[in-house]
């Protein structure tokens, strides 16, 4: 459902929310540290930085930082920024007795709808794990599917 640019533009962010004491981490320290190849965390963070989700500085003490405050950036803001979602609007099919969605294209677009409205109030900090000492099970803040969708919506959708 989501691309691939989707997971690593949430990934880089989650990542750079997480470095905003530490000085702005270069591309290749991001792409090391979010196994995300540094060609394609390139293109990303353009996009990001063209979206003013991503503040980027070239050359020597140069590197990349959040532009925006991670608890005021939304998971959404930065799906848009790299891949938005497409709602949909018409039957695909252009059947001349579909003047509404059919059955089957309402429900898929009303699984679009839940899935942007739990993305638009999740914030990026929410998704930053809160330095508690202990190891993380993982090394990376891992974004999970059920972490973005709560609960009653996944319920709703099967």
């Amino acid at each position: 459902m989501f691309s691939q640019t989707t997971e690593y533009a949430l990934r880089a962010v989650t990542h750079l929310a997480g470095q905003e004491a530490v000085e702005a981490p270069t591309t290749a320290q991001i792409s090391r540290a979010t196994q995300i190849p540094s060609n394609y965390l390139a293109k990303v963070l353009r996009s990001l930085s063209r979206a003013g989700l991503v503040h980027s500085q070239r050359g020597p003490g140069g590197g990349h930082k959040l532009a925006r405050n991670p608890a005021e950036l939304t998971v959404l803001q930065v799906v848009n920024a790299v891949d938005p979602f497409t709602r949909i609007q018409s039957c695909p099919l252009r059947l001349e007795h579909h003047q509404d969605l059919c059955p089957l294209h309402r429900r898929l677009d009303s699984a679009i709808a839940m899935v942007e409205e739990a993305f638009s109030t999740t914030t990026i900090a929410e998704l930053v794990p809160s330095p508690t000492g202990e190891k993380a099970a993982c090394q990376f803040p891992c974004v999970a599917l059920s972490n973005l969708i709560p609960s009653e919506a996944m319920a709703a959708s099967k």
